[in-house]
């Protein structure tokens, strides 16, 4: 097979709701963790779940909708890429962050009990969404 292929799918639960930052210029960009967990018995038979857990970063308009509608314990589906970024340190060491850059998400929870009446008429009414953002090639984050 010629060339690679960069390509994330995961579903989980969001860990926190997903902060967002706006940058000059109207560019914007959200992140938020989300977990996976995998269950099976050991040699001695005995329930072991593994959890893992993933930084997710969403752009634009994504991001956008994902703190408006994206809470802390909700089932979330992602496709992106994984991108290893690195920086250093105060005291000069070396660090780096592996995070999942999607290009697609879909919000597997129902709607929220507890929004208000207003939010009610603005929120989708399906138990699903699915959102596609366009990929970034000019990645001018400061970090």
């Amino acid at each position: 097979m010629a060339g690679s292929l960069n390509k994330v799918m995961l579903i989980g639960n969001l860990g926190k709701d997903p902060e967002l930052k706006v940058f000059d210029g109207g560019n914007s960009l959200a992140r938020f963790p989300i977990a996976t967990s995998e269950t099976y018995n050991n040699k001695q038979n005995e329930k072991v779940t593994q959890t893992e857990w993933h930084t997710i970063v969403v752009r634009r308009g994504l991001a956008e909708v994902a703190e408006k509608y994206l809470h802390k314990g909700d089932k979330v589906f992602i496709e992106g890429k994984l991108k290893t970024r690195s920086w250093e340190t105060q005291n000069g060491e070396k660090r780096y962050s592996t995070e999942i850059h999607a290009d697609n998400m879909t919000m597997l929870s129902g709607p929220r009990n507890n929004a208000s009446a207003e939010d009610n008429s603005s929120t989708a009414q399906s138990s699903s969404a699915s959102i596609s953002a366009e990929p970034d090639d000019n990645d001018d984050l400061p970090f």
